[in-house]
């Protein structure tokens, strides 16, 4: 008998096959030490289970046959072999898993679906119009504004700005930044002071726009920063016209756009709280507007500053129409400033005869003095205080009756009349006497008004010739330049004399020492109305070349410019 015990197929390298083969004789003495009962492999066999570990009897050897214990060895990883390659393609993470069903009944709660539980929620969409999102509707995110809010007739608010994403340490670096840059500003110290700019132009109308209009240069003794600008530190209207005063200085100097937008800014202020002011204002007996020192410094503010920008429209007419008013009406209690405003006032209304037609007499008294008194030695302005401005006001009104037989055809153009008249005027000013101390600037500039208004007369009552005497008269008048110091504010008062004497200069010598002092002028004051002084002399030194009789009559051609300003 012949029985064949095999170990079962084990891995690769895990054991190997064993058969044993005995006769029936061999299997009695199992025990002996023969070498004829030695098992044999033989390729007859039976395979044993992977996991079998334990030694079994078989039952078709008896109960004395054993199948030994068989250790696993280490697995190898050469041993191992590679998991077979499919041909077929790979399944596409969109198209689901087709999952076999197994028989049977189904389930009362069938499980989810593989796809169903892998597939991620939704977020809501964060790019949506701001009221979209409070309604909680879904956006199309049409930009500027969407369809959704459009249709629904919604204001939409549209959409948020995007922000970078940043890091905790940018936050916070940025943070430190901007808490080092974070500046406080100081508020005004001063009502319509707002900016650095607006400080600059105040201290340049404390230390040179207030010098061009004055002949008190002296910071103590000016007139307008011992009067005016305290005046201005407790009125906010008050103190936009003083701005917009040196705002239109310092673009007459050097042209700036910075310059001319607070100019605009400041003239609209004050013009604004200036009517506001005035229809506060309760009115005197007989229903006379009474008007306050601060609103009376603004109107003559504003009548300066058609000077300083050069307006030849007429603008100044409107603040001398008010502030003619005032001085028929009204006298305030402060006296320094009732002296100043009737000083620039009576000034200012006398210069405007010489460059219009305006044919309104300025009421004189009889010794050619105006109806107030000022001190020479605190006076701001020449010619009104020492008599000077009475003579040429008295010369205006005989060059206006003179006009008028010129145009009515009249003749002579000089009737008995402007005869006596003008002998009136020549020998009282031959009398005048300089109150000035001879040897000073005053006294020069004094004596330069008193030249100009003699040549004011002859070019009214005389020929628009060449002769001697006007080109003595305008020579010596020259002199009186020359010798004026270049700068300083006796540069201020000028321009009204070398005008006069401008449009008597005949000779081409003379010329060009008027030229000379307009450069002058300008480069020491600034004041927008010189260049058109000097365009206006220009002209008629044009006339005289070609002989015309119509060369005495410039405000005639100031008019027939369409312009109408002061030469002061």
């Amino acid at each position: 008998m012949i029985s064949t015990l095999s170990f079962g197929h084990l891995p690769p390298g895990a054991h190997a096959r064993l058969s044993i083969s005995s006769s029936p004789q061999s299997s009695m003495s199992s025990s002996s030490d023969s070498p004829m009962d030695t098992p044999t492999f033989n390729s007859n066999e039976t395979s044993l289970p992977d996991t079998q570990t334990e030694p079994r009897i078989d039952s078709r050897l008896g109960s004395d046959e054993i199948v030994p214990k068989v250790e696993e060895r280490e697995l190898l990883l050469a041993d191992v072999k590679p998991e077979p390659v499919s041909d077929e393609p790979p399944i596409s993470p969109t198209e689901p898993i087709r999952v076999r069903r197994g028989r049977g009944r189904p389930r009362i709660y069938p499980p989810r679906s593989p796809t169903a539980s892998s597939k991620a929620t939704k977020a809501r969409s964060k790019t949506g119009c701001t009221t979209c999102r409070k309604r909680k509707k879904k956006c199309d995110e049409t930009r500027p504004f969407c369809l959704s809010c459009q249709k629904n007739n919604i204001h939409c608010e549209g959409y948020k700005p995007v922000e970078l994403w940043k890091s905790g340490k940018e936050r916070a670096a940025e943070a430190r930044r901007q808490s080092l840059d974070i500046k406080f500003e100081l508020p005004p110290l001063m009502e319509g002071v707002e900016n650095d700019l607006d400080r600059v132009l105040l201290q340049h109308f404390a230390s040179r726009a207030s010098c061009v209009l004055t002949l008190q240069g002296d910071q103590p003794t000016n007139p307008f920063t011992k009067i005016l600008l305290p005046m201005a530190l407790k009125h906010e209207g008050l103190m936009h016209s003083v701005l917009c005063l040196s705002a239109s200085h310092l673009c007459s100097l050097s042209p700036s756009q910075d310059y001319e937008d607070r100019q605009t800014f400041h003239r609209g202020k004050a013009l604004q709280l200036l009517n506001q002011d005035l229809a506060r204002h309760k009115t005197g007996g007989g229903g006379t507007m009474i008007y306050e020192d601060s609103n009376v410094a603004q109107i003559l503010i504003h009548l300066l500053h058609s000077i300083c920008d050069g307006n030849t429209s007429g603008e100044y007419r409107m603040h001398m129409m008010a502030a003619e008013r005032i001085a028929l009406t009204q006298k305030s209690q402060n006296p320094e400033f009732q002296t100043l405003f009737d000083e620039f006032f009576y000034y200012h209304l006398i210069a405007s005869r010489i460059t219009s037609l305006d044919g309104t007499e300025i009421p004189m008294m009889e010794d050619f003095n105006l109806p107030f008194q000022v001190n020479p030695e605190t006076a701001a302005l020449i010619g009104v205080s020492d008599g000077l401005f009475g003579f040429i006001s008295k010369i205006s009104n005989l060059r206006r009756k003179i006009r008028a037989r010129i145009d009515n055809h009249l003749d002579p153009t000089m009737d008995y009349e402007a005869l006596i008249a003008a002998h009136a005027i020549d020998s009282a000013l031959r009398a005048w006497v300089c109150p000035q101390t001879p040897g000073t600037a005053r006294y020069t500039v004094s004596m330069l008004y008193r030249q100009a208004t003699w040549v004011y007369l002859y070019r009214t009552t005389k020929e628009s010739r060449p002769h001697p005497f006007i080109k003595g008269a305008v020579d010596d008048g020259i002199k009186y330049i020359n010798e004026l110091p270049a700068e300083g504010a006796i540069q201020s008062n000028v321009l009204l004399p070398l005008f006069l004497i401008g449009c008597a200069a005949f000779e081409v010598d003379q010329r060009l020492e008027i030229n000379r002092a307009f450069s002058g002028l300008m480069a020491s004051t600034g004041l927008g109305n010189i260049s058109f002084a000097k365009e206006v002399v220009d002209r008629i030194w044009e006339l005289m070349d070609a002989d015309d009789s119509e060369s005495w009559d410039w405000e005639k051609i100031i008019n027939g410019k369409g312009w109408d300003f002061l030469a002061t």
